[in-house]
């Protein structure tokens, strides 16, 4: 009883100590302010005309509503990192609303492309990508600024003099509807898949510059198979026949959840999608098709607001058993976390409750990794075991690639070992270049197998080998001559 008075005395001091203090000292008896400097100003922290105070705000935009495709000019916060699991209207307008914006959308997104790019259909005869089918397209094919005759009149002027005069001509790209953002998968994932084909936007790139559909798949454990999948794409009526008797048990799980489809953001049975009808959702192999890609972008689920989030091409799944480090913009350290957090849900994983979870337990996203594990990269007969050219199977102007790659051309400086990658983030601050919000590290990609993969940069900005080559010649100020961008080219394709 005694303890019981003593403590009722001690609440009842507390309470009346509360209530005699200020307010504005009372309020903060649970947890303090924090210090805040006093006539705050903060510098620019030489980032110029990058700094938040000479971008444009973020413009307040409905879901669905169109958005610039200049969105490197944006910058700054937004209302809220949380997305609305309703619509801004009843699903009728909403599908009435997209039917009406559509046409007009993509005529807008067809003359904006053909401003930036001359998709001329141009090949390299005689070069195709590893399952022998489809060509590897010839560049650049980025169009070059009015008034300058060739790249090499571009690369040589300054970075401010490009700037200055608004010259550079491999700006980012932006996702063409990025109020609603999401998966856009190509024309030809859509032809056999219509289930994924969207209400309000289609692909931005011709498929003639996207991987080949399906892509043949190579496993660490059975090299001798050549392609595993014959020709055909991998999906979950069929796996079980391809691969019994290739994986074990676990890999055959791992694999199974690759391909199981599961509710998303814009990919679900709610009405809060982008597809005509009800949907299944996607699954990891919907755009890393066979364990490589099919040239599907999304919006990276990093950052917000969402018009703030850059634009992402689906990568390879291949080698990632080389690779320490996972997605562009966030250090994910392995395959089965990857598996875990993959983006199906922008980020947001309260619309996990709205949609349906996928509920994956850790021991099912292992298994996932585990596969994962074994998706080798393509075969590269003219590569000897220390990943240098075999001399005797190689051409004067692949030897000659190569010895660019490793010296005056930079390469090797984040691309090197068994992957061809240094598995770091770096900043190339391509901001030198034009004025817009500074992108920040990104992570180096390898480039084993690279012919395989176009297009290139995170966010696909460059269609082609070629038009990579450019971009790097311009923005590490390397001076290459014609002769010499060719040949590196030509080593890039023996990779």
């Amino acid at each position: 009883m005694k303890k019981i008075y003593l403590f009722a005395i001690l609440l009842g001091s507390c309470f009346l100590l509360a209530t005699n203090l200020p307010d504005d000292i009372g309020l903060h008896l649970l947890q303090s302010p924090g210090a805040e400097v006093e006539d705050f100003q903060e510098p620019d922290y030489g980032l110029g005309d990058g700094h938040i105070d000479s971008l444009i705000a973020f413009p307040d935009i409905k879901k669905g509503e169109r958005t610039p495709f200049d969105l490197w000019r944006y910058g700054g916060k937004g209302k809220s990192s949380f997305m609305d699991p309703n619509l801004p209207m009843e699903w009728d307008e909403w599908l009435a609303y997209h039917q009406k914006q559509k046409p007009k959308l993509m005529a807008d997104i067809r003359e904006y492309m053909n401003a930036r790019y001359d998709f001329s259909g141009e090949v390299y005869e005689g070069q195709f990508m590893s399952g022998g089918r489809k060509a590897i397209m010839k560049g650049p094919v980025v169009r070059l600024p009015r008034g300058i005759a060739s790249f090499e009149a571009l690369s040589a002027l300054s970075p401010e003099e490009i700037k200055a005069r608004d010259l550079f001509p491999f700006k980012p790209l932006a996702h063409p509807l990025a109020s609603t953002a999401h998966m856009v998968f190509p024309d030809n994932w859509n032809e056999v898949h219509p289930e994924h084909v969207r209400i309000d936007v289609d692909h931005d790139y011709p498929d003639e510059y996207l991987p080949e559909f399906p892509p043949p798949m190579f496993l660490t454990t059975h090299r001798e198979m050549g392609d595993v999948t014959k020709g055909k794409e991998i999906t979950i009526s069929n796996y079980y026949e391809i691969f019994n008797g290739l994986l074990t048990p676990e890999q055959m799980e791992g694999l199974k959840e690759l391909l199981r489809t599961t509710p998303t953001t814009w990919f679900n049975q709610t009405p809060h999608r982008v597809t005509l009808a009800p949907s299944a959702g996607v699954s990891c192999f919907s755009c890393h098709v066979n364990g490589h890609t099919n040239g599907a972008f999304e919006l990276g689920p990093d950052s917000r607001p969402h018009l703030a989030r850059l634009r992402v091409g689906t990568p390879s799944m291949r080698g990632n058993y080389n690779l320490m480090q996972l997605s562009s913009k966030r250090s994910i350290r392995s395959m089965d976390h990857f598996a875990e957090i993959e983006e199906y849900f922008d980020g947001d994983p309260g619309m996990m409750q709205h949609i349906g979870p996928r509920a994956h337990q850790k021991s099912v996203s292992n298994r996932m990794g585990d596969f994962n594990a074994i998706l080798d990269f393509p075969p590269a007969p003219k590569l000897g075991p220390m990943g240098k050219l075999i001399a005797s199977k190689a051409t004067d102007q692949e030897l000659l690639g190569e010895q660019l790659f490793w010296g005056k051309a930079q390469c090797g400086t984040c691309h090197y070992g068994p992957a061809f990658v240094d598995d770091y983030m770096h900043d190339l601050k391509v901001e030198r270049f034009y004025t817009g919000r500074p992108e920040g590290p990104i992570k180096t990609f390898p480039l084993r197998g690279i012919k395989d993969s176009p297009p290139y940069l995170h966010d696909d900005r460059l269609p082609t080998l070629d038009d990579t080559v450019e971009f790097f010649n311009l923005i590490l100020e390397l001076k290459l001559t014609a002769e010499e961008k060719d040949a590196l080219v030509a080593f890039l394709m023996c990779l």
